[in-house]
């Protein structure tokens, strides 16, 4: 069924983001990981609690009915108060019970319609949006570690990302 493949797809994903914020967090100092590169920009820890608002109040609340208690003005505003082990404790806690939701989801579901931070969408639509909020993030957690870290990350190490697709 292809909505059993959409979830499945949807918390591979989301799955495959975590190790790589744990991976980049490892590598940095608790200081670099609160440092902004400058008033308009986000920490990496700023990000983390802002992946963990944003994904609790789209899927833990939208979808699974916990209450919206999102603050997110918050997630932005700190510049520290956490260390790295309880940021990265969040996001897992976080990331275990998103993906627990997703695959309990069924089609209607999915399809039912609902408004998510004052936007109308179904459930496709919040588990779409999670997908790409993560990745995007994520990446900027990545680039952000390179900046400050100077080192290949390694996230396709052994890799052959030259392979032709198979038809």
């Amino acid at each position: 069924m292809i909505s059993q493949e959409f979830l499945h797809q949807a918390n591979y994903y989301i799955g495959l983001n975590l190790p790589r914020v744990v991976s980049c967090v490892n590598m940095l100092s608790e200081e670099e990981v609160w440092h902004k590169p400058n008033a308009n920009s986000n920490s990496i820890g700023n990000l983390i609690l802002h992946l963990c608002g944003n994904m609790t109040q789209y899927i833990l609340s939208g979808l699974g009915g916990k209450p919206d208690e999102r603050q997110r003005e918050a997630e932005f505003s700190a510049s520290g108060g956490l260390n790295k082990e309880e940021l990265l404790a969040r996001i897992t806690e976080v990331v275990i019970q998103v993906q627990q939701v997703i695959s309990q989801i069924d089609e209607a579901t999915l399809l039912k319609k609902r408004i998510v931070q004052g936007f109308e969408m179904t459930g496709v639509g919040i588990i779409i949006h999670v997908v790409e909020h993560f990745s995007y993030h994520t990446g900027q957690i990545a680039f952000w570690t390179k900046l400050l870290t100077n080192e290949d990350l390694g996230f396709y190490k052994g890799m052959n990302l030259n392979a032709k697709n198979e038809v």
